[in-house]
């Protein structure tokens, strides 16, 4: 009997591959041969997953989404069931950034993606739903805590700042504690003071 084929796992395993050839080398360093290697396969199975270098980009920032996502819904879990719309953005936003070797990892392929975007609008596409969602996620949060500032400029001004914030911490410019600082300083400014436990 021929043996089962989980192509979901092997998917996975060339994209977590990718991930780790794309964090720390570079995306100049992405090749379906470098990926290939890497996850122990063949080029030509790196090939029948993925048709193009953009597909294989793609699944690796689907990875990505999906790790962020997980780290997200824990914490807001752990908020329990009324939180307020400072301290769920708070704890949203604090998820997303680089603050850990995990999500520094995730981050640099992130940031590679976004770089490679931005040369392929076809590429870039792909993603202007997803930012869509989640700006809309935010405004309904600053909306809901009756902030004097227009919800959704305020929203893409606060999803910029945590970008600006992650790409400085990537670059070690400065320590997890000043982004916090400063995550908190933007907050404060659009939506009042956070309590104790927010600093």
């Amino acid at each position: 009997m021929p043996k089962r084929v989980d192509h979901q796992e092997r998917r996975t395993l060339i994209a977590d591959a990718l991930m780790r050839v794309a964090a720390e080398h570079g995306l100049e360093a992405v090749s379906l041969r470098h990926v290939a290697a890497e996850a122990g396969v063949s080029s030509g199975m790196v090939q029948h997953y993925f048709r193009t270098k953009d597909e294989m980009m793609a699944f690796a920032l689907s990875v990505v989404r999906e790790h962020s996502e997980s780290r997200v819904g824990q914490a807001v879990a752990a908020l329990g069931p009324d939180p307020s719309p400072r301290t769920l953005l708070r704890t949203m936003l604090a998820e997303l950034l680089p603050l850990d070797e995990a999500r520094r990892a995730d981050g640099r392929v992130a940031l590679a993606f976004l770089a490679y975007t931005a040369v392929r609008p076809a590429v870039a596409a792909a993603l202007h739903g997803e930012t869509a969602e989640l700006l809309a996620f935010i405004a309904g949060q600053i909306r809901a805590a009756q902030a004097r500032v227009d919800p959704d400029r305020a929203a893409v001004a606060l999803l910029a700042v945590m970008e600006g914030l992650g790409v400085y911490l990537l670059g070690g410019h400065y320590p997890p504690e000043t982004a916090l600082g400063a995550l908190d300083t933007q907050l404060d400014l659009l939506l009042g003071p956070g309590g104790p436990e927010e600093t």
